[in-house]
């Protein structure tokens, strides 16, 4: 490692994010850096990216809809633990130099500034480390991409290989109009002469707006080197405008995140068809059909199967468990005691509900329109038709029927139903909890039950059967 590489890994980052802007053609009174990609703020996807970066700080410069936005990044901070998170407001809105003035009090002397944009969400730290890395501490450097079709954006004007200036397209003469390598709106610059450049800017331009791109002429004047690094991956730097930019990007994200599962050799039966809003982690042999949502943090085990049009969130699936068709699982935050659990062979679908402290073990079968909620199912327990399960302890072998309900809520308090192992409930019983069916025991069908059950027995509850001769309904009157 040379000196230099050296003092740039010793040289603090601070992250400053445009987040100020109204973004009208969203035609949405949402603020722009708040719509979501992938389940996440488009500000979140940028302020997370600064955490892996490992920046000191990070500042947020809000503007339109400051409020909610701030509210929402503290709310739901994600990684931003690992820094200190600030923002300024700027007040009103006067282009991106005047955007960036507003964080010159919070800004540290000895630091690389990287500027970023709130509507950016998809660069990638290993480029934000390259384009630090050729700032070397001491040098401007911008991030450039050739587009064929350059229309709105500032254009890199060099001599020779050196960069003299960037020009927005409203200032720009019909030659430099035609150059096509232009600036991404990202960089990397000495906290200590941005500040110095910051307080050079003016408005007097097409626009009558204070640019941050001005800082290139100064840098020049002043004899400091202005670098760029160019990256020919535009989803990086592709920025969002509209519901049509948003969805674009949703489906470039998406198919990163396909494209990255196959190449560890998960199966995807079109990897056009997939949607992950947080974290999927998959084991060797998984496969997974279309339309399928994962959200939060999901982990599936080796082999494991998930059907077509499957919504899951915050659960572990283990090995060779088999999610049928249209099912939808949604548990509690990671790690916690309501993150969903399917144990290993289970087979669980088509149209079943697991909610939030589902925990099902091995072999455990949960059929179409069964609902479990905060549940335990030990091996090989099974309900297979029309039944719920909440709040409930279940034994090894156990045998629920369709169309059975615990229940236990008592309209205040919730409470425990257990049933012990190898115990049969029959079709269309209601177990009132807090109750306990005693182990191997027998339910009749129909039956509603307040009462524990003893072990090994058979427990029938229900009204005795009479019928009625030549009976007449009830009829309108006349």
């Amino acid at each position: 490692m040379t000196g230099s590489q050296k003092l740039i890994l010793d040289t603090p980052v601070d992250v400053v994010v445009m987040a100020a802007g109204k973004g009208t053609r969203m035609k949405s009174k949402l603020p722009k850096v708040l719509h979501r990609l992938a389940g996440r703020a488009l500000l979140q996807h940028v302020v997370d990216t600064a955490a892996t970066l490992k920046a000191r700080q990070v500042t947020v410069i809000t503007g339109h809809g400051a409020t909610e936005v701030e509210a929402a990044v503290q709310g739901n901070s994600g990684a931003t633990g690992q820094f200190y998170l600030n923002f300024v407001r700027q007040e009103p809105q006067l282009g991106t130099g005047h955007a960036v003035q507003q964080t010159v009090p919070v800004l540290r002397d000895d630091g690389i500034v990287v500027v970023l944009s709130g509507d950016v969400p998809l660069t990638q730290v290993d480029t934000l480390q390259q384009l630090i890395h050729v700032s070397g501490g001491d040098k401007l450097a911008l991030l450039t991409i050739d587009f064929a079709d350059p229309t709105g954006y500032g254009r890199i004007v060099r001599l020779g290989d050196v960069v003299q200036a960037i020009v927005e397209q409203k200032d720009a003469t019909p030659a430099q109009r035609k150059i096509t390598e232009v600036y991404s709106g990202i960089m990397a610059v000495p906290a200590k002469q941005l500040k110095a450049w910051l307080a050079r800017l003016d408005n007097k331009n097409a626009q009558g707006e204070f640019y941050l791109t001005d800082i290139v002429k100064f840098a020049v004047a002043d004899g400091v080197s202005v670098v760029a690094h160019k990256i020919q991956d535009a989803v990086q730097v592709a920025g969002v405008n509209s519901p049509v930019q948003l969805a674009e990007l949703e489906r470039a994200y998406q198919k990163r995140i396909a494209v990255a599962l196959m190449e560890q050799g998960v199966r995807l039966a079109d990897p056009a068809r997939l949607d992950v809003r947080g974290q999927l982690n998959c084991e060797q042999d998984v496969s997974i059909d279309v339309n399928c949502v994962f959200e939060g943090e999901v982990n599936l085990g080796e082999g494991a199967q998930v059907g077509p049009n499957c919504y899951i969130k915050n659960a572990s699936i283990a090995a060779w468990a088999v999610i049928h068709p249209f099912t939808h699982i949604e548990g509690g935050a990671p790690g916690s005691k309501n993150a969903v659990e399917v144990g290993a062979g289970a087979l669980i679908g088509p149209f079943a509900r697991l909610r939030p402290g589902a925990k099902l073990g091995a072999e455990v079968h949960i059929g179409n329109f069964v609902e479990v909620k905060n549940s335990t199912l030990a091996k090989g327990a099974k309900a297979n038709h029309l039944a719920y399960l909440g709040d409930a302890t279940v034994g090894e072998r156990v045998n629920y029927g369709a169309g059975s309900i615990t229940a236990n809520y008592d309209g205040a308090n919730k409470h425990r139903t257990v049933i012990e192992a190898d115990v049969h409930v029959g079709s269309n019983c209601v177990l009132i909890a807090p109750i306990t069916l005693g182990a191997g025991g027998t339910v009749g069908g129909g039956s509603t039950l307040n009462k524990d059950t003893p072990v090994q027995a058979l427990t029938v509850a229900r009204a005795r059967q009479i019928s009625i001769p030549n009976w007449k309904r009830p009829q309108k009157a006349k």
